[in-house]
């Protein structure tokens, strides 16, 4: 296809080490693997996002991604004005004309991280830090407390959600309050806000982390039992082959642990702290999800 060309908007920065930095990680491998022209643009507010991807359609980009649930109606009203425009959103809800979600079930993942805090909590609080209190979000919150229950029946989770995905500040205050409460397992969805998080369990005494969306095992790795990773990159990647190649077709594309698309990445250096019935027990509920799932992988 001639001229084809590529845009993303975030709703955040990409340097957040977590959900827009995979989702501009998987422009870059469009660039590269498919030779083609790509753009950006950080659009926070409602009306920034959609300003921001009729602006791609106007200039007639073929495919646009706007990345998270919050584009989804954004992305309805601009696209019945541009239907030569592919619109992609992320963790969206439903085909709209030529709108299509990319459902991204990181639930089944932060599940397996709550396994893995439910044996190691000594406490018996589990924390958990979201940004803004989004379906996904909230979804990848319960599963995280059900897996720690799943081990620990007697966990108490404590959760705090903080309104924004970009406020470190806030994300280190959020954390050092469930410290203080006793927490000693955190896990997160607040993107550029859980660095501050990671800051303040990483000085504590004895709190350790999850990490979400990439492995974030770098940002403490003395500290990061694992994280619940999406490879953005390859889901996106899938989706523009498709759309250059003229064989896309609107619809509801779902991955799971399944897919290979999400995972549960253990830290190998905080791996031998696991007993051999934990590990057990981890691979049993990834195998069980794993087989429960009718969908096709892809």
């Amino acid at each position: 296809m001639p001229g084809f060309r590529v845009g993303l908007v975030t709703p955040g920065s990409i340097a957040d080490a977590a959900w827009n930095s995979g989702a501009y990680q998987g422009l870059g491998m469009i660039r590269d693997s498919l030779q083609v022209a790509v753009s950006h643009v950080e659009a926070r507010t409602p009306a920034e996002q959609e300003e921001a991807l009729r602006a791609y359609a106007t200039r007639g980009y073929a495919l646009v991604f706007g990345h998270g649930f919050e584009f989804q109606g954004a992305a309805e009203r601009v696209s019945s004005q541009f239907p030569s425009t592919v619109f992609i959103v992320t963790s969206g809800e439903r085909v709209a004309g030529n709108v299509s979600p990319l459902i991204f079930r990181l639930h089944e993942a932060s599940y397996l991280a709550g396994i893995v805090a439910g044996g190691m909590t000594r406490t018996g609080i589990v924390g958990f830090i979201g940004g803004i209190e989004l379906p996904p979000i909230r979804l990848a919150e319960e599963a995280w407390v059900a897996g720690a229950r799943s081990v620990n029946p007697r966990v108490t989770a404590r959760s705090t959600y903080l309104n924004t995905f970009d406020d470190v500040a806030a994300g280190r205050e959020a954390a050092l309050a469930l410290l203080r409460a006793g927490a000693d397992m955190f896990h997160h969805n607040a993107d550029q806000a859980a660095l501050g998080m990671f800051q303040s369990v990483r000085e504590s005494a004895g709190g350790y982390l999850f990490g979400a969306n990439l492995d974030q095992s770098a940002l403490a790795p003395e500290r990061v039992f694992g994280s619940a990773v999406i490879d953005l990159p390859r889901a996106f990647l899938a989706v523009a082959r498709e759309v250059r190649a003229g064989s896309f077709t609107p619809r509801v594309e779902s991955f799971g642990l399944k897919s290979g698309v999400i995972r549960y990445d253990a830290n190998p250096a905080l791996e031998s702290r696991l007993s051999d019935s934990l590990r057990q027990r981890l691979r049993q509920a990834r195998d069980s999800i794993v087989a429960s799932d009718t969908a096709v992988a892809p």
